[in-house]
């Protein structure tokens, strides 16, 4: 039968705008993404479950907590990534792409604030770490990382060693029970060469003694200048961290918004044979 002069090109019933190869390169990068969020909680839930329930105090700076949010964040996410491109929805589609979005653009918006505002960041990361002061001995996940951090970085404490004052089991004030009164944890401690066993014992009493004395069995500058000294060494490496992290949004961010272009498409094609099917001219 002639088509109508000004139609559209017909096309078969069984054509289709979507591309398979759009879709379910879609479907298995939310996938890869989904099993890594499903990973995150299990760990973090096992993590929250084997402390002491005396380390709920400390939520605000525990890992286990965070790491269990960023994968439900995450799960939630990829789950409507995961569901659109396979059934075609143009709302999950949409809804997934829409959060990649603001995720990608709060991180853009938190990099950039962070260094303009590099004084108010570092105001902010000094409170976090003496608050993280605060609760070492009530959280072993946080412990082993102030000790983790102390030793990578050759540091005591946020902005010198007596910080540790800040913890009441290091507070220096007489009235003090504790027997690490005016101590500072073992990993302030200088490193001793051939050491078989960790004296855990060194820093006993090193707030009392001044600078000069102190440096010499344990490192007497803070951690948050080191802190900024490593970032400074270190821009082209964490450059290349955050590319690492922005990519894999971008990609899924322009996948999904080729899929919804490619499944309106199919909607006005379809819609298009229907009003036409009984058409003589068509």
């Amino acid at each position: 039968m002639a088509r109508r002069p000004g139609a559209p090109a017909a096309y078969g019933e069984d054509f289709s705008f979507v591309s398979p190869l759009v879709k379910y390169l879609l479907f298995f990068f939310n996938m890869l993404f989904w099993v890594i969020s499903m990973v995150m909680v299990a760990v973090g839930v096992y993590a929250r479950l084997m402390k002491h329930a005396a380390a709920l105090a400390c939520l605000a700076v525990d890992p286990a907590i965070l790491l269990i949010v960023v994968g439900v964040l995450m799960f939630l996410l990829t789950f409507c990534g995961c569901i659109g491109s396979l059934r075609e929805n143009i709302c999950l589609l949409q809804t997934s792409s829409l959060c990649l979005t603001i995720v990608f653009l709060l991180q853009l918006a938190a990099g950039v604030l962070g260094f303009v505002f590099s004084d108010k960041a570092r105001g902010k990361v000094s409170e976090i770490i003496n608050n993280a002061i605060v609760h070492y001995r009530d959280d072993l996940d946080l412990q082993n990382l102030i000790d983790f951090g102390q030793k990578k970085f050759g540091c005591c404490g946020g902005i010198s060693y007596k910080d540790w004052s800040l913890n009441m089991y290091f507070n220096c004030s007489e009235d003090n029970p504790s027997r690490e009164r005016c101590s500072v944890p073992y990993s302030c401690c200088l490193p001793t060469p051939n050491q078989a066993v960790i004296n855990t014992m060194c820093g006993q009493g090193m707030q009392a003694l001044d600078y000069l004395e102190a440096s010499k069995v344990i490192y007497t500058n803070g951690c948050i200048d080191r802190l900024v000294n490593w970032i400074h060494s270190n821009l082209f490496v964490l450059g290349g961290v955050a590319l690492g992290l922005a990519i894999p949004q971008l990609v899924g961010i322009l996948l999904s918004m080729i899929l919804v272009s490619q499944i309106k498409d199919q909607i006005k094609l379809q819609l298009y044979n229907q009003q036409h099917r009984a058409d003589p001219w068509y």
